[in-house]
């Protein structure tokens, strides 16, 4: 089960910092990028498997500590910014929590293999007969 939204606030740390690109002078002046950061091991909501869990999905976006970084700056407002942060940590937990089923192989209807046989010699009987004989 994810956490709220107040419980997801109240374990993260905001950093806010000048960010780049469009703006004019209002990016050498606010500062509108927003990096949260997520420890996965110090957040108490989650079992020891969901942890674990989330260390697995998520190993290639934690750094050497185990924390996540989540980075936004594409608005001009830091709480835009702060949101969509938010928004983002909460998605990629929801998807990192989803336990894939273990696919049942399962065999080949015999119905399905007969009709296959079928049509191939059907189709290899309309064949034969587009040839010319010699006579």
């Amino acid at each position: 089960m994810l956490p709220t939204r107040e419980e997801i606030l109240r374990s993260v740390i905001f950093k806010t910092s000048r960010s780049g690109g469009k703006g004019g002078q209002n990016v050498n002046k606010v500062s509108s990028k927003v990096e949260l950061i997520f420890n996965v091991d110090a957040y108490a909501y989650f079992s020891d498997e969901e942890k674990t869990l989330l260390k697995e999905k998520l190993a290639n976006r934690l750094d050497t500590e185990g924390l996540l970084h989540i980075v936004s700056q594409e608005d001009r407002s830091q709480l835009l910014n702060k949101e969509k942060t938010i928004a983002k940590l909460i998605d990629l937990l929801r998807r990192s929590l989803i336990v894939q089923k273990k696919r049942k192989p399962t065999k080949i209807p015999k119905g399905v293999i007969e009709k296959r046989l079928k049509n191939k010699a059907s189709t290899a009987e309309k064949k034969r007969n587009r040839k010319v004989s010699d006579f």
